[in-house]
This record gives C-alpha cells, sequence and structure tokens, in this order.
C-alpha cells in the first residue's frame, strides 16, 4: 500500500490482512500497550470539515504508538484556493511522515496523493469514507467472524459512508443491501464497482426503496444522517422525504434477532435513529466509533511499513 484513498482500491486480502492487524493492535493495546512502532513518525492532518472521531482518533492512534500529529485547520491551508493541492502536497511532504485529508472533492486527496512523497490518507471525501469502513467492518468481524454472506443492510441517503460500506461489504463476501428514497440513490459507478466486487466474492447486492423489505434477515442495520456537510440547503426537504426510513424499534424488529444496529456518527437523535435505537440493545454505535482508533492504527503501521 502507498496511499489509502478508496476501499475499491484494496483487494479482498489487503483488507483482511488490515482488519486482523487492527484486532492484534487493539488487544495490544487493552493488555497494557501498543509498542512504539510510530516514534518518530508525524502524521500531518488536513481538514476542510470540522470533526470529531477523525481528529481524535488519529490523533491518539499516533501517540498510542509513539508518533505525533499537526492538525491543519482549513483557513491554514485552503486547499486549492490560497496554494495548488500540488504544491501543498510537496511542501508537507518535506515536514511530516504521512498525510490524512478530510475533504469535500474526491479529487482533492486524489491530487494530494499524486504529487506527495509520503502516503495519503482518505480521511473523508464527498465520494467515500474508507476509514470508517474499516472500522465498520472491524465491528461486524467483531461481532460475527469471518463470517460469509451475512446480509448488511443500510438504510437512508446513498452517500458516502454507504458506498465505503457497500464496497467493503462486497469485497468481504457479505451481502449489502440499500433502501433509500428516489433520487437519493447511490453513485452509479460506485454501484458498477460494487458488483464486479461481488461478482468475484459471490456476495448478493440489492438496492431496494422499502425498508421493511431491506431488513429482514439483516445481521445489520446501518444508517446515517439524513443531510451530510455541504447539503444545508437541502435540508429541509430531506426532512420531508426521509422520515419513512428512520431506524426505529419497529423496524429494529423485523430484522434477525441477534441483528446490531450501526451508525458513523453523529448522529441527528429521533431523526435517522430514535434514542430507544441508539441507546437499546442492538445498538453498537460507540464500540464502532472506538474501532476507528485501531482500525487507523492498522492503516497508519502498513503505510508507514512498520508492520
Amino acid at each position: 500500500m502507498d496511499h489509502f484513498l478508496d476501499i475499491s482500491n484494496q483487494s479482498p486480502q489487503e483488507l483482511q490482512d488490515l482488519l486482523d492487524l487492527a484486532e492484534r493492535l487493539k488487544k495490544e493495546y487493552f493488555s497494557g500497550g501498543n509498542p512504539p512502532l510510530f516514534k518518530g513518525k508525524v502524521l500531518g492532518m488536513i481538514f476542510q470539515k470540522p470533526s470529531l472521531r477523525t481528529r481524535v482518533s488519529f490523533d491518539m492512534a499516533m501517540r498510542h504508538m509513539g508518533g505525533d500529529a499537526l492538525y491543519l485547520s482549513p483557513n491554514e491551508i485552503g486547499l486549492g484556493k490560497r496554494e495548488s493541492t500540488g504544491d501543498v502536497a510537496r511542501v508537507l511532504s518535506g515536514y511530516v511522515h504521512i498525510l490524512m485529508a478530510r475533504v469535500f472533492a474526491h479529487a482533492d486527496v486524489v491530487e494530494l496523493a499524486k504529487w506527495s512523497s509520503v502516503p495519503v490518507i482518505n480521511g473523508l471525501s464527498d465520494f467515500s469514507h474508507p476509514c470508517q469502513a474499516m472500522a465498520d467492518a472491524l465491528t461486524i468481524q467483531e461481532k460475527f467472524g469471518k463470517t460469509k454472506g451475512l446480509n448488511i443492510v443500510f438504510v437512508g441517503d446513498g452517500n458516502n459512508v454507504a458506498v465505503s460500506l457497500m464496497h467493503i461489504a462486497t469485497k468481504l463476501g457479505w451481502n449489502f443491501t440499500i433502501a433509500n428514497p428516489l433520487g437519493y440513490d447511490l453513485d452509479p459507478k460506485a454501484v458498477e464497482m460494487a458488483e464486479e466486487f461481488a461478482s468475484s466474492s459471490g456476495s448478493k447486492l440489492r438496492i431496494l426503496r422499502d425498508p421493511h423489505k431491506a431488513v429482514r434477515q439483516a445481521q445489520v442495520i446501518y444508517t446515517d444522517t439524513w443531510t451530510s456537510m455541504g447539503q444545508e440547503e437541502e435540508a429541509e426537504v430531506r426532512e420531508k422525504v426521509f422520515p419513512p426510513y428512520q431506524v426505529n424499534a419497529g423496524l429494529v424488529g423485523e430484522a434477525g434477532p441477534d441483528v446490531i444496529v450501526m451508525h458513523c456518527l453523529p448522529a441527528h437523535r429521533n431523526h435517522e435513529l430514535t434514542d430507544e435505537v441508539a441507546d437499546g440493545p442492538h445498538s453498537v454505535i460507540f464500540p464502532q466509533a472506538h474501532n476507528r482508533l485501531h482500525a487507523q492504527k492498522a492503516i497508519l503501521a502498513r503505510l508507514l511499513k512498520v508492520a
């Protein structure tokens, strides 16, 4: 691995190896701490969007393993505005050992990787959220093992989180279903890729409108905010469209008895996800958030070539 930009770029074996490494690093951490494999290494963190989990999990991942992280706010960089993306990449490559960027346009993180002489991680783009998908898969693997044919169901907007979840599911041999309203579909190119991955892994891919049909026999129900960052002007319309896709106790009750409920957070409680479900026995939203830390340790370790 030279960069970690998108789940679609990684082979199923690479993804599984990362998950296994993440499990090992997590066990090490809870058994007395990780070895200082990142000693002397610095992660530069470029942010165009605000963040809780991405910033803190990457920062703490570096600290836990003996390294350091440098936060760069939108005002400090002005990626592609104050200075070209290529120039930013070449300058920072001489200062830090690895870069993570949380951006709007996916092209920006691709451009950073093109010009950077150090590894680049996609911390989120409008197209995909691969680091979140790794934490999601780690959470699913911890619950169900390396079982093929699990039914992963995403309910809501066909956004960047849904794209990465679809790609990692179909790469690892899990069935993936999305139930979303008309006009809020997954990116067609992303679906095309997922169809190829599913064909290779033997998984099934379904795109439905009816959330009740979608969740039958689901092992995982996943949802996300109805209005993502950058879509604020659409919020009023989306609030009228998405209520039938709320993940509530009634919908969860239609799934399998061992179903887990996931959300990448931040959650708009009692909109896409009710309090009863978020804080209920099927919810794994906080272990899932904590797994960002351990999944990202594995990604960092591979890119820094220390594990």
